[in-house]
C-alpha cells in the first residue's frame, strides 16, 4: 500500500457515499414520476393534463400561475388545460380568499385518485366490450345478447376492504403458510 491509499479522510469517503445515494434517490423519484405521468396521459388524454393533475395532488389550492411555474408549462396552455380539466370534473376550482382588495384568483385543486379511477372505468369497461363483441359490430353472426356485457369491471378502494384472513388460521400463524413452511396459493 502506499501512503496515499492511507491518507483518504473517512468523512470525505461517506460524504461522496451519502451524494452518490441521494443522486441515484433522486435520480429513482424522477424515473418514477415519470412513469406515474405517463400513465396518467394515457388516462387524462395528454402530457400537459398528467403533470397539472400531479402538480393538483402535490400542491391543492394552487393558482393556474402557481400550476404553470410549478410544471415548466406556458400559463396559456395551463389555463386551457384546467379549464378543460375542471369542465370534466377532474379539477374543481372556488376563489381565494384575500383580505385584501383587489383581483382573486381561482385555485384549483384535483380529486382524489380513487374518484379518478371511478370517472373512466365506465369508458374502459363500453370499449372492452365492444372489442370483446366485434364480430357481432362488423355484422358477424350473433351470439350474444346486445344488453349483455361480458366485461364487468368493479372498483374498490383499498381503504373500504379489511384483509381477509382465514378462519383455520391460529394467531401468529401466517396466513396461507402450511405445516410445511410451503406458500398454499388461492386460485
Amino acid at each position: 500500500m502506499s501512503a496515499d491509499d492511507n491518507d483518504h479522510d473517512e468523512p470525505e469517503d461517506t460524504g461522496d457515499v451519502r451524494e452518490r445515494i441521494e443522486q441515484e434517490a433522486d435520480r429513482a423519484v424522477e424515473q418514477f414520476d415519470e412513469g406515474i405521468v405517463d400513465l396518467l396521459a394515457w388516462v387524462l388524454d395528454t402530457e400537459t393534463r398528467a403533470r397539472i393533475y400531479v402538480h393538483l395532488r402535490q400542491h391543492p389550492d394552487s393558482t393556474s400561475e402557481e400550476i404553470a411555474e410549478g410544471t415548466g408549462l406556458y400559463p396559456s396552455t395551463v389555463r386551457e388545460a384546467l379549464a378543460a380539466l375542471t369542465e370534466e370534473e377532474v379539477v374543481t376550482r372556488q376563489k381565494r380568499e384575500s383580505d385584501g382588495a383587489g383581483n382573486n384568483p381561482y385555485e384549483y385543486s384535483a380529486i382524489s385518485p380513487s374518484d379518478l379511477v371511478n370517472t373512466i372505468v365506465g369508458d374502459i369497461q363500453s370499449e372492452l366490450n365492444t372489442v370483446f363483441n366485434l364480430d357481432d359490430h362488423i355484422g358477424g353472426e350473433t351470439t350474444l345478447d346486445p344488453h349483455n356485457e361480458p366485461v364487468t369491471i368493479s372498483v374498490e378502494d383499498a381503504n373500504d376492504d379489511a384483509t381477509d384472513t382465514d378462519a383455520s388460521d391460529e394467531p401468529g400463524d401466517e396466513a396461507g403458510d402450511s405445516e410445511d413452511g410451503e406458500d398454499d396459493a388461492d386460485v
